[in-house]
């Protein structure tokens, strides 16, 4: 049944009506175990220095043998919901972005509204890597500005090293499990989602991909023996192209809402790498001590890195009402993306 916003016309949003729409609650989860520089020392050939000098990462989150994507999912998520003030039966619909589902089918958003207790909610997933929050954001906002729903939950959650390969130290020392969510709702005043804007490259797939286990490469034993379902990435290109798109998302979103750098009081960047991040930060000429940073505790979490960075910084107190953000993502795919924020 569709559920109309308060703010809409009775008989439904006319044409031309749209609502604003903002982040009401927020909430976020890391697993317990934590996995060191020292301790990844003693498993391949790197160092703590070499780790912290090329990536900015100290210390990532793993998931222990029971945890699924949809725990750590439902986790972030039930927090958001106390933040909002709302119960499970308020959500209307359900919106998971992973890269690593609990399974292929059904979606993990449909297990996450089972153990929510979300009864009423409508339930999907959506797979645009690291650059899935805020693709899951722009899609949230869509139903709430045209006031088919009223209350919606955008997750973003990854189990990040299931997909490692933890003999690849390219790779291994990269990534770490989280989720980090948010209750997108109408606004009553003029602070909310700003401006969101989407990009991909398809012809880059290969630069960030896990080219097994798919109908592509089925899975087989060649695909286990030559570890084609873990991530495969080619560094080098890859850091190129994002500093550059990263930058030209920056600015498109400035633009649109006729801002300058100096309007952003937090740019929450996916957290990829401190290289890419405090390359950006230069071109942008944006101050450092602005930029919302826990590469260092939690890696690259993927889908998860802006929601989860976000809620560190609310939570903390950095991000106030009122303060205006500026989100950046980029991701396999490729995929990037830009979107401000008046929280």
């Amino acid at each position: 049944m569709q559920r109309f916003a308060q703010g809409c016309p009775k008989d439904g949003p006319r044409k031309g009506f749209l609502l604003k729409v903002r982040i009401a609650g927020n909430g976020s989860y890391v697993p317990e175990t934590v996995l060191t520089n020292r301790e990844l020392e003693k498993r391949i050939e790197t160092s703590d220095q070499w780790i912290v000098e090329r990536t900015g990462i100290r210390e990532r989150r793993i998931v222990s043998s029971d945890e699924a994507t949809s725990d750590l999912a439902v986790k972030a998520a039930f927090e958001a919901l106390k933040r909002a003030a709302i119960s499970p039966e308020d959500v209307d619909l359900i919106i998971v972005a992973t890269s690593m589902p609990d399974m292929f089918f059904p979606s993990t958003a449909c297990i996450v509204q089972d153990k929510l207790g979300a009864k009423r909610a409508a339930a999907f997933d959506l797979s645009a890597a690291c650059s899935g929050f805020l693709y899951g954001l722009s899609v949230g906002e869509q139903y709430v500005r045209s006031g088919t729903y009223r209350n919606v939950l955008v997750i973003g959650a990854e189990t990040m090293s299931r997909l490692t390969d933890w003999d690849d130290r390219r790779t291994c020392v990269l990534f770490g499990d989280g989720a980090g969510a948010v209750v997108l709702s109408p606004s009553d005043s003029d602070r909310g989602i700003l401006s969101v804007h989407l990009h991909s490259d398809g012809a880059l797939f290969d630069l960030i991909c896990v080219p097994g286990g798919g109908s592509a490469i089925p899975p087989s034993e060649k695909v286990l023996l030559e570890k084609l379902n873990t991530i495969k990435m080619k560094g080098s290109e890859t850091f190129k192209i994002a500093v550059r798109n990263l930058e030209e998302a920056a600015h498109e979103a400035l633009r649109a809402t006729g801002m300058s750098i100096e309007d952003i009081d937090w740019l929450v960047p996916h957290q990829a790498n401190i290289r890419i991040l405090k390359a950006v930060a230069d071109r942008l000429k944006f101050p450092k001590e602005k930029m919302v940073i826990n590469l260092d505790k939690y890696g690259n979490t993927s889908a998860a890195s802006i929601p989860l960075a976000f809620d560190e910084a609310v939570s903390d107190g950095r991000i106030q009402e009122g303060d205006t953000v500026l989100f950046l993502a980029f991701g396999g795919g490729l995929t990037w993306g830009s979107a401000v924020v008046q929280y």
